[in-house]
Order: C-alpha cells, then sequence, then structure tokens
C-alpha cells in the first residue's frame, strides 16, 4: 500500500488530516504505516490510520478500506505533512514529489491599536491572533510564522502576496481584527551577492493590448521569455522579481480592459536587478477625528483622490486619498461649513463629490508605505500611518532625514 500525501487539513477532535491518493495497493483502517518522503530522507515515522475516509462528491464518509485510485483522508498521524508518503511497514518505498519552495514575501502581522479597535472585530487581542496564525501552519505547509521583539507582533511569509492575501482575507471573514505592514520581498546572500526570488509570469491578452503589458513589465524589471500568437490573443512569458507583481493584478486588468488573465509562479533566485521606477503618490491624511462631511471633502478632493465619502467615520492619522504628489497632506475631512446672517443664491448650491475609490486589499497592500499600515477589520480595510499624531509624525521625518 502506498499513499501520497497532496493536502493537509486539520480538525478540533482528531487533529491533523492527511488527503491523498492511493497509488497502489489497499488502505484499511486501523492498519500500521510508515511515513517517510522522497526529497527528505531523514523522515522515518511510524503510526496507524486511525480514521479512513473517502470523498464522495463534497461529503466525507467514514470507510474501513479503499483501494488504488481513490482520494482518502486520514487521521492518527500528528507529523504527516504534504509530500510525505505513507506505506503499509513491510514495504516502504517514498513516491516522487516536487520539493516545496520556501516563502518569498514577508509581512507583520499586528494587533490594531487605532482608535477604533475593537469596534467591529470579534477576535481582537494579541492570544487570538496568535493562536489563529500558528493554527494556519497546521494546513499551510508553505507557510512560515515567526515571533517578532514586540509580543503583539509576528513576522508571517508566504509565497507570494497572493498566497498572504488569501490568509488575510479569510481571517477577515472569520471575524479577526488587526493590521498589517506592506509586504517585503526576503532576500539572499550568495558568496556576498545580494540575491533576490523571481517569477515566472504567464499573460494571456488580445493582440491590441499587448503593448502596454511590456511597458508595464519593462517598469518592474521583466525579461521576454517567449511570445506566440494564439487566434486573435497572443501569449507572453516573462521572468519577473517577485516585489516587481505587487499590485500588478489590478494595473494588467486596467490595460487589458478586464480581458487579459495571468498566472505567476516562483521560478528560481537571482541576483538583484535594481530599483524599480515605481509611480510616487502622497497620501491625503486626515487631521483630526470625527465624521466625514461633503463639505470637507469637497475642499479635500482638489488635492487628490479620495477613498472614502460622505457619513463615513475618520480618525487623525488615518489616510483618506493620494495626492499625485510625491509628499504627505494633512487635510481636514470634519469641517464644516460656517453658518453667516447674509446668504446668497449661490452659496447654497449642493456641492458636488467626485465618487471616491474603493481600494480592493490587494490594492491596498500595494499602496501602502513603510511608514504605514493596513487595518483590517469583518467590515472596513483602512490605510493609516504608524504614527497617528501630525506634529510626532513631523518630527520623525525630520529626524529621519538628518539620519
Amino acid at each position: 500500500m502506498q499513499i501520497l500525501v497532496s493536502s493537509i487539513d486539520y480538525n478540533e477532535y482528531v487533529g491533523r488530516i492527511g488527503i491523498g491518493r492511493i497509488e497502489r495497493g489497499v488502505a484499511r483502517q486501523g492498519q500500521d504505516v510508515t511515513v517517510c518522503n522522497y526529497n527528505k530522507k531523514e523522515v522515518s515515522l511510524r503510526g496507524k490510520l486511525v480514521n479512513l475516509y473517502e470523498i464522495e462528491g463534497l461529503e466525507r464518509v467514514a470507510c474501513e478500506s479503499a483501494s488504488a485510485g481513490d482520494i482518502v483522508c486520514f487521521s492518527g498521524l500528528e507529523k504527516i505533512n504534504i509530500g510525505d508518503t505513507v506505506c503499509a511497514s513491510e514495504c516502504v518505498e517514498p513516491a516522487p514529489f516536487v520539493k516545496i519552495s520556501e516563502p518569498t514575501v514577508e509581512m507583520i502581522f499586528s494587533i490594531n491599536d487605532s482608535p477604533f479597535a475593537g469596534k467591529e472585530g470579534k477576535f481582537v487581542t494579541t492570544r487570538h491572533l496568535r493562536e489563529r496564525l500558528y493554527r494556519e501552519l497546521l494546513r499551510d505547509v508553505s507557510l512560515r510564522v515567526e515571533d517578532t521583539d514586540s509580543a503583539d507582533a509576528f513576522r508571517v511569509s508566504g509565497r507570494g502576496e497572493m498566497h498572504l492575501s488569501i490568509l488575510i482575507e479569510t481571517m477577515r471573514r472569520e471575524g479577526y481584527e488587526f493590521q498589517v505592514s506592506a509586504p517585503k520581498v526576503l532576500f539572499k546572500e550568495v558568496d556576498g551577492e545580494r540575491y533576490e526570488p523571481v517569477d515566472r509570469l504567464i499573460a494571456d491578452v488580445p493582440e491590441t493590448f499587448t503593448g502596454p503589458v511590456f511597458q508595464s513589465m519593462g517598469e518592474r524589471k521583466g525579461e521576454l521569455l517567449h511570445m506566440s500568437a494564439m487566434g486573435s490573443r497572443m501569449r507572453l512569458e516573462f521572468l519577473v522579481p517577485s516585489r516587481g507583481l505587487f499590485g500588478y493584478k489590478s494595473e494588467f486588468l486596467t490595460d487589458t480592459k478586464g480581458e487579459g488573465v495571468m498566472s505567476s509562479v516562483f521560478f528560481e533566485y537571482q541576483p538583484y536587478k535594481g530599483e524599480l521606477t515605481k509611480q510616487r503618490v502622497g497620501s491625503l491624511v486626515a487631521f483630526e477625528t470625527g465624521e466625514a462631511v461633503t463639505y470637507g471633502l469637497f475642499n479635500a478632493q482638489g488635492r487628490g483622490t479620495l477613498f472614502i465619502g460622505a457619513g463615513t467615520p475618520v480618525y487623525e492619522g488615518m489616510v483618506i486619498g493620494f495626492s499625485p504628489k510625491d509628499e504627505d497632506l494633512n487635510v481636514n475631512v470634519c469641517k464644516t461649513k460656517h453658518l453667516t446672517n447674509t446668504r446668497s443664491s449661490s452659496s447654497d448650491d449642493a456641492l458636488r463629490l467626485t465618487p471616491p475609490k474603493k481600494m480592493s486589499l490587494e490594492e491596498a497592500l500595494e499602496f501602502i508605505k513603510d511608514d504605514e499600515l493596513l487595518e483590517i477589520t469583518p467590515k472596513t480595510v483602512r490605510v493609516r500611518k504608524r504614527i497617528l499624531d501630525s506634529e510626532l509624525r513631523a518630527k520623525a521625518r525630520a529626524k529621519a532625514k538628518l539620519q
């Protein structure tokens, strides 16, 4: 009997659950087995298939035995991992399996300490965040979680921005409230030279939109590998640094009018390719805590693009939009119009606001800078400054310039 484990699940009652296809033989409930790994010769565990389940439709049905070709779930092997092979103890032969790559991107997850903390989330404490992140390790073998110098923050590493954004979105829907930093790639030192992760990007786009894709890839240090025609569409393959793909999905959909399809996978570590020419924009930062009003927003929209509309609660240090200038601007969106005894027909005209830009989670992760955080709650995704007080923020910025 031989089962190649291709997925992992976790249950609070039975612990870790291995999922895989029976390559040969018959698996039986209560059978003594040995676990081995094709890529890790040192892995050798003995155990028993305590519970055995077959998958029928979307359900798992308990069974006493299953034969070659069946996909089964089993419990009883607590240290089972993706890529392991479960064999009959009298015939231990690991099945070939691709090696799981190491993480390439990291982010800092921390508890939410903004003025609005605890208003929307169900799980808000450090204990809740720590338990949830470490529980994710039981089912996601590509994830890494490490403690930091701060008791309220954890370093989370994954296979890419999308990998981590899926975790963030899942936790948000489960009722967790927390903050994350801007994503950063994990560099390596090889023979004294700095290496960075590079992804292989495959884009399937209409022939008329290849120009914008080439331009974007050039700005992101992408290298064309192959180009082939498929009717009226083109398939483009690039090697591009992982950091160059941060937030590119939304830009790609805009460039191809929503008709493009793209996917990427880690390729290898290559020598550092230099700084990327990213468009620099500044942040519009709320100057006081309160509720955004039409009059204040009307004055602020002349300085840039807004993320919020009238009636949105804001706090000092919250980013409510962006400016085309490469500098942060403090704006008062809670400012109301002063009433006077003198009125004219033109003074009471309704103020017209431009519809706010609603950013997706991926767009927000690309937007935030090193001095900003992304506040995640079950109902809202907000961008904020690390230092909320405007005076303290100005002092920190001046001190950084002197250094």
